[in-house]
């Protein structure tokens, strides 16, 4: 069932500091990325910011976003947390509006233990909800937990909706493990774009599609990407990686930045740095939300000179946008103009 390019749609935000969501913008940027042929969006899903999107804002975005598909992809909700009863209300609230699938992120911070989130979290929303596939997002890195692929076998052989798993662990290891105790029927879709080639390639692993960051901007091409490789032509697929690899590179930028005591480390983690190309490009999509703020002059270099690259060699990659905003792209990516406001002045 879930094969393919799904994109994690970033949540367009009005205000200086992402005060109201953008219901207006979040409709073209479903439309494009119909248009471009994805076969399915995540709403509110990390990426989305929905730490801090309250559940009202939460559940009328993916709300939202199934209206404007108009059934013209799947739509997946993210209506995990770090809160069973609010992930079960949540869940039991766009239920009502045939969303076929929820995507559940591993309780961040309080951090259970895989059986913990098994039994606690996982189980209860299966039970509750036959009816919708529920797909654990293992992502220990921002959740300093992490569901075990023994444990999400246990899930897959007990609940006949947990058929799938957005997998982030970074490790191949992990990866091959899962596919060994989940059997060959079981979806594994990648969380890292960069790692999507060979999860997809592994035989070990056989990813069938990810879920995309990059696709945010590049819908087509990562579709492409994916539906080459699932069509068995390696070596296209292989070339659309080699192309997109710049952007895949700045999903989260990592710098060294100046203070009065020193250098320090500055990391500008997903959304910031995707939202922050997208508005330079000229797409409807604002700021992020307090805490998350504004990239450094250094990082925001990065993506720009990621973009240029990606222009300069492959320039259809990033053209869509141009006709689907309304903007042009070069110009956009050479005028220094359209960087202002878009990073700390010092």
């Amino acid at each position: 069932m879930y094969r393919g390019c799904y994109t994690a749609l970033v949540t367009p935000m009005k205000g200086e500091r992402g005060d109201e969501v953008d219901f207006k913008a979040l409709e073209k940027l479903v439309e494009f990325q119909v248009a471009s042929g994805v076969n399915g969006l995540v709403a509110v899903g990390t990426t989305g910011e929905s730490p801090t999107l309250n559940w009202e804002e939460h559940s009328e975005a993916i709300i939202k976003i199934k209206e404007f598909s108009r059934n013209r992809c799947r739509v997946i909700a993210g209506t995990g947390s770090n809160c069973t009863r609010e992930t079960m209300n949540s869940t039991r609230h766009i239920a009502k509006y045939e969303i076929e699938a929820v995507l559940l992120v591993e309780p961040y911070y309080n951090g259970p233990s895989s059986i913990e989130i098994r039994k606690e979290y996982i189980a209860p929303v299966a039970e509750a909800f036959p009816d919708i596939g529920v797909i654990p997002y293992i992502i220990p890195g921002r959740s300093g937990t992490q569901l075990l692929p023994e444990d999400l076998a246990m899930l897959h052989d007990q609940f006949r909706n947990v058929k799938a798993v957005k997998e982030a662990s970074g490790s191949v290891e992990n990866m091959r493990r899962t596919r060994e105790c989940c059997g060959e029927l079981f979806h594994i879709l990648s969380g890292d774009d960069d790692k999507t080639f060979e999860m997809m390639t592994d035989p070990k692993i056989h990813a069938c599609g990810v879920i995309s960051v990059v696709s945010n901007v590049a819908p087509a091409a990562v579709h492409r990407m994916t539906q080459a490789i699932l069509s068995g032509e390696i070596e296209q697929g292989r070339m659309m990686a080699e192309a997109l690899k710049p952007l895949f590179g700045i999903v989260t930028v990592k710098t060294q930045e100046d203070s009065p005591y020193g250098p320090r480390l500055c990391k500008a983690r997903n959304p910031l740095p995707i939202k922050t190309l997208m508005a330079l490009l000229g797409m409807p999509v604002g700021p992020c939300r307090q805490p998350l703020g504004k990239m450094t002059k250094q990082g925001i270099q990065l993506v720009l000179e990621a973009a240029r690259t990606v222009w300069k060699r492959n320039p259809e990659i990033l053209n869509p946008i141009g006709r689907a905003f309304e903007v042009n792209v070069e110009e956009r990516l050479n005028d220094r103009r359209c960087l202002e406001g878009l990073y700390y002045a010092d």
